[in-house]
């Protein structure tokens, strides 16, 4: 950043995707989503850096030289020329979230879903026209507009347009960001459904969105992220239904749907430069005590130091309606423990 300033737009975040599993991602805007997305595919700004290990299961023909033990390619590591021929498109496909700036503005769309399929699958020029129009109507996206610039589309067909093109190769893995913004409710439910017939073929589908009722109709695990760090991960079943989810966060994304209390979270995110030194969420919850001046270590699938259904505080200790100030000598003991773990 300017003036040599590091922001960590994504800390710790550990998951993974299975052929024929759809994970959903969901957090308030700004939260790391999107910049999870574009770290897997190479797509970060040139001054970003990036650490730890993400890594592409081989799916058909041999791997690149980035590949490691067991014919896998790190993401992370691998060559932008690894990633741009053999990857995106191939083996991770995107559905990206502003689709309009991914068009080319001066082909139509018919142009752009042809030549994605000469290039992806091979289709001579003759037969690109069909499996071009095969694409567009898995997306939902009218045949009557494929002769139509970009310029020429809403913001909900330049959406579908997007989806086509990534339905295209048939990737085994899927990167769909925000895949139902501007659209309606009918057009949400068939464009989630046909995320979900990609899936269930044997592929893999990591849908990043805040629209809570299409994570709950595709997907098989929710990972909720907040400040940059992933705060739960829990099957999508218990998540939406019982016992629900288990992180105050997570449980106040749910309670601030309309169908449910629509009950708002006060407060506001803190910035992504700015975070505290322990759980970023205690500003803004209500079950919050001394103990999240620490960083709470994820365990059983959930980040906090007072998931909800935990037992409640020790008689005498720090309730949440009770939160004090550590004393000096519980910083100085945190503070040894910190070096300790350093």
């Amino acid at each position: 950043m300017r003036g040599g300033r590091r922001i960590a737009a994504v800390s710790d975040a550990a998951f993974d995707l299975a052929p024929g599993e759809c994970l959903a991602l969901v957090g308030e805007s700004g939260c790391g989503k999107s910049v999870l997305a574009a770290a897997l595919l190479g797509l970060l700004p040139g001054n970003a850096r990036t650490a730890g290990s993400a890594r592409l299961n081989a799916a058909g023909g041999a791997a690149g030289p980035d590949a490691g033990d067991g014919g896998t390619i790190e993401l992370l590591t691998a060559s932008e020329q690894e990633l741009a021929r053999t990857v995106r498109g191939r083996r991770i496909g995107l559905v990206p979230q502003s689709p309009a700036a991914h068009l080319t503005p001066v082909r139509t769309v018919r142009a752009q879903l042809e030549e994605t399929v000469r290039e992806l699958t091979g289709v001579r020029r003759s037969g690109a026209r069909a499996d071009a129009e095969r694409a567009a109507d898995r997306a939902a996206f009218p045949l009557d507009h494929l002769d139509r610039y970009p310029h020429q589309l809403s913001g909900g067909l330049a959406q579908r347009a997007a989806t086509a093109l990534a339905l295209v190769g048939d990737a085994p893995l899927l990167l769909a960001d925000e895949p139902t913004t501007g659209l309606d409710r009918d057009l949400v439910e068939r464009t989630v459904d046909e995320l979900r017939r990609h899936t269930d073929d044997g592929r893999a589908l990591l849908m990043i969105t805040h629209d809570l009722a299409a994570a709950e109709r595709i997907a098989d695990r929710v990972a909720v992220m907040y400040a940059g760090r992933i705060v739960e991960l829990a099957d999508a079943t218990a998540f939406f239904g019982t016992p629900g989810p288990r992180h105050p966060y997570a449980r106040g994304l749910l309670d601030a749907l309309p169908e449910r209390a629509f009950r708002p979270i006060p407060g506001m995110p803190p910035e992504l430069g700015a975070l505290p030194d322990g759980c970023a969420f205690a500003a803004r919850c209500d079950r919050a005590t001394a103990a999240c001046e620490a960083l709470p270590v994820p365990a059983d699938g959930v980040a906090c130091h007072h998931p909800v259904g935990a037992p409640p505080a020790a008689p005498g200790g720090p309730t949440p309606a009770e939160a004090t100030e550590p004393t000096g000598a519980q910083r100085s003991e945190e503070d040894g423990r910190r070096a300790r773990t350093a």
